[in-house]
């Protein structure tokens, strides 16, 4: 009789060694690939880790906003709600965007305490959200507000970081790679559950969000200390410059070779005066870069609303709505992780002749679904949109890492992703404004690449044409 306790022991414990194994397995292997190729030894590989967690947490609550806003009303009764959520969040958002950079300038010895407590802040707003996701009362737009800008603030100091993260042998084009690929599979894994979620009650997506960012917090602060340092750092700015700071204007010393042997009109010993470079005076290959992203961030945003009411509306061919939103979610979200992964294998090519390439790539999707609007030619628009954004932000993260000093390349980046965000709130602004008749969104949508286009692919080009062959950026 005394066997039988002991051998009911051993059996329970054999049975949770056999449910816990799998998991473990799958972290372990996880964990293998986020700290591949001295990722683990630089700290890199917490920031994927982190940033997939992020992502995750976002998703969560996207859903259970969706949910409220988008889905459980009437298309003109969604598409007030939408209007409502664009002028009680993303607007201000405007303004407040061009405030998150230079204020988390102001915190470079205490970047994991500002992701923290996005993180933490985010998590504290999913629980305040959830009694009143319900209802999709006015009480949940301020919230939602702070949710966004809590979200981009984090995106700013994660563009940050990267840079004090690299390990040896990784590019930043590479670095951002495994980082956005991370993100993309967290938010691929968390939509399903949240949806899921969903069904069980509206609520549900939210508590999930508020469990994911509370671990969030507690992994910001397990990166490493020297995400905090700033040693050599000096604040980039997005303004004009001054005729002999302009590499393009006469006089300008664009041309000089500085320490590393790259092509650049400032030095790193100070000695062509006070004025600090910023990513408009560092040359036309930025320049032409920031406004080419510009228009593919726009794009973005603009099919995001603009195709969520149309389809909604009016489905494609032989699907219903919701099949049609998941096709061209799909298809935004594969062609995201395709340009990611593709980014990685032309990291060492031109940047400024891929930024090309995908706006004349874009163009020719949009101006082929504006002829011929059908299931193919959408899915190829969203498709195509989804490939173009992550090439091109790889290439804008590429130039800016080639051409800015190092000293003020750090904040470079956060400048960047703010201009970045600002332009997809204005193209969601233009989504939502226009009528549901597809031919007519998808021309402007066209409009916006070819405006892109006029802006910037001259000078890159040009620029990329008179650059002399540097050493391959690994």
């Amino acid at each position: 009789m005394a066997a039988e306790p002991g051998r009911g022991r051993r059996l329970l414990r054999g049975a949770a060694r056999a449910v816990r194994r799998p998991p473990a397995a799958v972290a372990r292997r996880l964990r293998r690939l986020t700290h591949a190729e001295g990722a683990g030894e630089s700290g890199l590989g917490k920031l994927i880790e982190l940033h997939a967690v992020n992502s995750a947490g976002d998703m969560l609550i996207t859903v259970a906003l969706a949910s409220t806003i988008f889905f459980s009303v009437p298309t003109g009764e969604a598409r007030g709600r939408v209007a409502l959520y664009l002028l009680v969040t993303m607007a201000p958002f405007v303004l407040l965007a061009p405030v998150v950079g230079p204020l988390l300038d102001k915190l470079p010895h205490g970047r994991r305490a500002a992701m923290a407590a996005s993180m933490l802040a985010r998590a504290l707003l999913a629980l305040a959200m959830s009694g009143a996701v319900a209802s999709g009362g006015l009480e949940l737009y301020p919230a939602a507000l702070a949710v966004l800008v809590s979200s981009k603030a984090y995106g700013v100091v994660r563009s940050a970081v990267v840079p004090r993260l690299l390990p040896q042998t990784f590019s930043l084009v590479k670095a951002n790679s495994r980082v956005t690929l991370a993100g993309l599979v967290a938010t691929g894994v968390a939509a399903p559950l949240g949806a899921g979620l969903h069904q069980l009650g509206p609520a549900l997506p939210l508590y999930g969000a508020f469990a994911v960012f509370i671990v969030g917090t507690f992994l910001s602060f397990s990166l490493p200390g020297k995400v905090d340092s700033a040693k050599g750092e000096r604040k980039a700015r997005l303004a004009p410059a001054r005729a002999a700071d302009d590499p393009d204007s006469p006089g300008s010393a664009h041309g000089q070779d500085d320490r590393n042997g790259r092509d650049g009109p400032y030095d790193h010993d100070g000695a062509r005066g006070e004025k600090r470079p910023g990513l408009r005076t560092v040359g036309a290959s930025v320049r032409g870069a920031l406004i080419a992203n510009s228009a593919l961030r726009g794009l973005s945003g603009f099919l995001t609303f603009f195709l969520a009411f149309l389809l909604r509306d009016q489905p494609l061919t032989g699907l219903s709505g919701a099949l049609s939103l998941g096709l061209v979610a799909v298809a935004a979200g594969g062609g995201n992780a395709l340009g990611t992964a593709i980014g990685a294998w032309l990291r060492a090519r031109g940047p400024e002749v891929i930024i090309a390439g995908v706006l004349a790539f874009a163009l020719a999707a949009v101006v082929t679904a504006t002829a011929v609007y059908g299931t193919v030619t959408v899915a190829v628009v969203a498709l195509t949109a989804g490939i173009s954004q992550a090439l091109g932000k790889l290439s804008l993260d590429a130039l800016i890492q080639r051409d800015m000093p190092e000293e003020v390349r750090t904040s470079a980046f956060a400048r960047s992703e703010t201009l970045m965000q600002m332009s997809w709130v204005v193209g969601g602004g233009l989504g939502i404004s226009l009528p549901l008749i597809a031919p007519l969104g998808m021309g402007v949508g066209a409009v916006v690449i070819a405006a892109g286009a006029v802006f910037s692919v001259r000078s890159l080009l040009r620029a990329a044409r008179h650059r002399t062959p540097h050493p391959r950026v690994a």
